[in-house]
């Protein structure tokens, strides 16, 4: 069998949790079968069964495009030219709006079946119009398209199936499976090594709060910066936090940022995506890692930290509440949804419940070892990859009989 994926992020140019799926199991799947990868980017590489091309998006339309929506335009012109030379693809699997419509369209050409990924959906992401501008608008087109023609769609979650089925009631709910993200159990384990940790100031001996994501709307940094405040003065925070979706959710950041210091010195911020085995060093030493996300379809993330043998503190949204186990892995901080933009409905309470769960967690050594060991276990018991890229072939090789 060999298929193609569709992607916007594959290594070394990842920044969210899609392209971390993607890269994990594009290379558990090339152990069985043949795999093509088609993504975003100058790339070209062959691995035994796994084949990497990469593609640019239209050059014309950097030339005078408004900024906002050239994004959602270069998006769709790397998919119309990605789909040009598939090499005997029996089915396609597309993951993001980014490249769904790469599957639509090679669906419609190559006559093969088309399997759609959810990591997120564009009508539950209302402040996706702030980074895209009327941009969005086509995003959602994209994504509806082509989710709506798919032969199977995956939701990482039974609650992202159950979105799925309220945003897109076209689709018939046996067309939609439920296979959860994973981990790489052997490269996330807890390590010893600190080397991270001093090179970026943040104090070993002192118990810490750690974040890692992006500066963006979706996953709710600004409100654990909303809930320093709250926490004993002398915490130490740790934001590993990057990639601003826009300027303006950059400024809102730093001036937090800067506001908090002010009372609670102890505020380390690393503003950039750092190597996958310094977050590994991160969570390891961590008192608990926080997952302050309004909206988050599975939140691989939180395995991340838990294979490291590390609390969670997470918003009980989405598929968080699917991975994280409240009392037995971290605490899952309550959370109310607005329901037009999808952001805290009181955010000032979001922040207080944050900080309470958090500053519990801080000073209880015990708990801090207890939530980590039953962490660990929980993603060896259900998250391994090997077991994940079985059932998605078996998805394929039900679509192709």
């Amino acid at each position: 069998m060999r298929i193609a994926l569709f992607t916007r992020e594959f290594p070394p140019n990842i920044y969210g949790g899609a392209g971390v799926h993607v890269d994990y199991l594009s290379r558990e799947l090339a152990r069985r079968i043949e795999v093509e990868v088609h993504c975003f980017g100058d790339q070209h590489e062959d691995r035994g069964g796994l084949h990497v091309r990469g593609d640019q998006p239209w050059a014309a339309i950097s030339e005078g495009t408004e900024e906002k929506f050239k994004g959602a335009l270069e998006a769709l012109s790397v998919n119309l030219t990605s789909i040009k030379n598939l090499t005997g693809v029996q089915l396609v699997h597309t993951h993001t709006w980014y490249a769904s419509m790469a599957g639509f369209w090679a669906k419609k050409l190559y006559d093969v079946p088309q399997v759609l990924t959810t990591h997120s959906l564009e009508p539950l992401r209302a402040w996706k119009a702030e980074q895209l501008g009327s941009g969005y608008r086509m995003s959602s087109w994209m994504e509806k398209t082509a989710i709506e023609e798919a032969e199977a769609v995956i939701a990482v979650s039974t609650e992202t199936k159950a979105d799925i089925l309220r945003c897109y009631p076209a689709i018939r709910p046996e067309r939609v499976h439920i296979i959860y993200n994973g981990i790489d159990l052997e490269e996330y384990r807890r390590t010893a090594d600190q080397t991270a940790l001093k090179a970026y100031g943040v104090d070993p001996a002192a118990p810490y709060v750690l974040f890692v994501g992006r500066i963006t709307r979706q996953k709710g940094v600004t409100h654990l910066v909303d809930a320093i405040a709250h926490l004993p003065k002398d915490a130490q925070v740790v934001l590993c936090a990057g990639a601003p979706d826009t300027p303006e959710i950059a400024a809102e950041m730093r001036a937090k940022v800067e506001a908090v210091r002010s009372t609670h010195p102890r505020v380390v911020w690393i503003e950039k995506m750092v190597t996958r085995a310094e977050t590994i060093q991160l969570y390891s030493h961590a008192a608990l890692f926080c997952c302050p996300s309004v909206y988050e379809p599975f939140g691989i993330i939180n395995l991340e930290a838990m294979a490291c043998e590390c609390a969670v503190v997470a918003s009980a949204t989405g598929g968080i509440k699917e991975v994280v186990v409240d009392g037995q892995t971290g605490y899952l901080v309550p959370f109310a949804a607005d329901a037009k933009t999808g952001m805290p409905s009181d955010p000032r309470q979001f922040s207080l419940d944050l900080a309470a769960k958090i500053t519990a967690v801080l000073g209880d050594a015990q708990s801090q070892r207890r939530f980590g060991q039953a962490g660990r276990k929980r993603v060896e018991e259900k998250f391994g990859w090997p077991a994940i890229a079985a059932e998605t072939i078996a998805l394929y090789q039900s679509l192709l009989r």
